[in-house]
């Protein structure tokens, strides 16, 4: 368990925070652009916090669940379908691009916008061109009928 989640750790250094932290850092160094945490802006605050948390959720998911990371070249063993993953089949996706609306509220930053829709038909073309055929190969029916049950995007109540 313990090398799992530290397998996880060294992927989230990399990817999540990548898109969440370093890309939007550049972006806001060249604009100028600084957060407004005291104003009507840090109503951002809130989709930035659920999205992390939503990432967190996850990432133990992987861990506990599927007994693997979120990594594709770590996957899980066992299909991930428990917590968030009942109400949606992407929530991490989901997480990290309600995150990046979050920032591009709290700072104000039409660049930081464009960068989580960039960053949302990304995840869209590696989910439908990668992710969903390799799944399908790996948990075979077991995965056809997560498919049927569950949305690629917007969750279920």
């Amino acid at each position: 368990m313990t090398s799992l989640a530290l397998r996880t750790l060294i992927f989230a250094v990399f990817m999540p925070a990548m898109v969440l932290v370093y890309v939007p850092w550049v972006v806001l160094g060249s604009s100028g652009d600084r957060p407004d945490v005291l104003g009507w802006r840090a109503v951002g605050l809130i989709p930035l916090a659920a999205g992390v948390a939503v990432l967190l959720v996850c990432f133990a998911g992987f861990i506990l669940e599927g007994r693997g990371t979120p990594a594709p070249y770590d996957p899980p063993r066992r299909l991930v379908t428990g917590a968030l993953y009942r109400r949606v089949r992407n929530p991490m996706y989901v997480g990290v691009t309600t995150a990046l609306v979050g920032e591009a509220v709290v700072f104000g930053s039409l660049a930081l916008l464009v960068w989580a829709l960039a960053m949302w038909l990304i995840f869209h073309l590696f989910v439908v061109l990668y992710e969903e055929p390799g799944l399908r190969e790996r948990f075979d029916g077991a995965y056809e009928d997560y498919l049927r049950r569950v949305p690629r995007w917007i969750p279920r109540a």
